[in-house]
């Protein structure tokens, strides 16, 4: 790997000699794979060497095609970097009881599918993504890990705005020069600049500026980048810490996990998981908590309309818990939404561009209630209300491929299709032929049989 020598002269600068040494070692060696499982879904394998920060965290020996998993298409697990579910450490260490929760910088959706798995029972988040493509990849991820106590939203950090004091508990893993991607991704190395550095540094003060006032007193700021360099790092910790009057927290680490921590101001509580040290990538985290304490703000429930009590009933049924749910009506979808967040979410949906939220449960068509691929996805789904078909792999691969299917001995109407007793999706029955209702955009393109 030909690195950029001004990288060379400033990161050999700030690690020394020996750290640099094994740092740039490492770069020559192949990327750490890691995947984190989805525990409402599916247990953590134990055969797996586990990620010593992450509860469900485990190594893989070499990178499959997880594309031609149908478990992976189900939200069973998430392909994450190990050394960025480190994140689970400052949720375990400082949340410990509901929150309203804000991952501002969210796509693709690895910290956000831990944050919907980590925060205690009752928590609420919003995943947000300014980058349109992006927040549709965040939004279908999200959806998968099936979590109704979620929201997807499309917005710049300054749109939050008038939600003052709004969330408990923000995630800033801020947009960065890369540098910890350097191992994954030849284009990081190739677009490299100090500019670029400086550009980052300026705009991830920004980001935190404008999102520090919906964040209450005594909130809780995670900051994290997948960079190396000081001026994104530690500076940007200080800055906050300085002018924001933010408090720097410690989060209690083993000294087996080899994090590194601060390489400029001593005792200053950050966490560095650089390759050569720790198995995983680059990142850089730090906890910090907002001056002051007050509860969140409490949202006006904005007026809904539920939905008639006839079709309530009916969907219903397909959900395990009803009473803990209000079903709204929004156009022809009936969206169950958890009681305790229904204003809070009605609340953002008016100020915000929302991409999904809570879980849509069915559309109504025709006088006809069609489930929705959502439900299929959600951890409240009663696959019990449904015909079921388990598939092979095989065809749950062509059915993923959004191929037509052909299930002569099954009921006429929707069934829910599983793979390994795992939902995967609905297709509607209609007897020579059955119409395979798995999202288009979301279809895998190549043959999977090929992959």
């Amino acid at each position: 790997m030909e690195l950029n020598g001004k990288f060379v002269e400033r990161t050999r600068a700030l690690f020394g000699e020996e750290r640099y040494g094994r740092f740039v070692q490492a770069l020559e060696t192949e990327p750490v794979v890691s995947i984190r499982f989805n525990d409402r879904k599916m247990e953590a394998d134990s055969s797996l060497n586990a990620v010593p920060w992450a509860s469900a965290g485990r190594y893989l020996e070499s990178r499959p095609v997880f594309t031609a998993d149908p478990l992976f298409h189900a939200g069973c697990y998430y392909v994450q970097e190990a050394s960025s579910m480190f994140v689970e450490q400052a949720v375990r260490q400082y949340v410990d009881r509901p929150v309203r929760a804000l991952d501002l910088c969210a796509a693709p959706g690895g910290k956000s599918t831990l944050l919907l798995s980590q925060l205690p029972q009752g928590s609420m988040l919003v995943s947000n993504e300014p980058v349109p493509l992006r927040a549709q990849i965040l939004a279908e991820n999200v959806t998968k890990w099936g979590n109704a106590a979620s929201l997807v939203t499309r917005n710049e950090p300054a749109d939050f705005a008038p939600f003052r004091n709004f969330f408990d508990f923000v995630l800033v893993d801020a947009p960065c020069s890369g540098e910890g991607m350097f191992r994954k991704d030849s284009y990081a190395v190739e677009q490299w600049s100090v500019s670029n550095v400086e550009q980052c540094a300026r705009r991830q003060r920004e980001i935190v500026a404008d999102i520090w006032e919906s964040l209450r007193p005594g909130g809780l700021m995670v900051y994290s980048t997948c960079t190396f360099n000081r001026e994104e790092n530690e500076d940007c910790v200080e800055w906050i810490a300085n002018e924001l009057g933010a408090e720097v927290l410690e989060v209690k680490i083993d000294d087996e996990w080899n994090i590194t921590g601060s390489l400029t101001t001593e005792g200053l509580p950050v966490y560095r998981f650089i390759p050569g040290y720790t198995a995983g990538e680059g990142l850089f985290l730090a906890v910090l908590r907002k001056d002051g304490s007050s509860t969140a703000v409490q949202p006006k429930a904005p007026r809904m309309q539920l939905a008639p009590a006839k079709l309530k009933s009916e969907v219903a049924k397909w959900i395990a818990a009803p009473a803990d749910f209000d079903f709204v009506m929004q156009g022809d979808t009936v969206i169950a939404m958890p009681k305790e967040h229904t204003a809070a979410m009605l609340a953002l949906q008016q100020k915000l561009k929302v991409l999904h939220m809570a879980l849509p449960l069915a559309e109504v068509k025709n006088n006809k209630i069609l489930p929705l691929h959502a439900l299929a996805m959600s951890t409240e789904l009663v696959a019990q209300a449904f015909n079921t078909v388990e598939l092979e792999r095989e065809k749950a691969l062509a059915y993923l491929h959004r191929e037509a299917l052909l299930f002569a001995d099954a009921p006429v109407g929707h069934l829910l299709l599983t793979y390994k007793g795992t939902p995967i999706g609905f297709v509607k029955n209609i007897g020579n032929r059955a119409n395979n209702l798995y999202p288009a955009e979301w279809r895998i393109r190549k043959n999977p049989l090929e992959l």
